[in-house]
């Protein structure tokens, strides 16, 4: 089960809210947390992103 890069709760991809970014997938537990990832991308991505994206096949 992914998990919201911005507020670290683990989503269900069925109900998650979702944006790409460098050609992965991240998923979102509300609105508010994808604009804020969507804002500044940067700051939710590195070493630990793994754990937070499925990468788009």
């Amino acid at each position: 089960m992914p998990m919201d890069p911005v507020c670290g709760v683990h989503v269900d991809i069925e109900d998650a809210l979702t944006a790409t970014y460098e050609g992965r997938t991240y998923y979102f537990c509300s609105e508010e947390c994808r604009e804020e990832f969507r804002e500044a991308p940067e700051e939710y991505v590195g070493d630990t992103a793994s754990l937070l994206f499925e990468d788009e096949e």
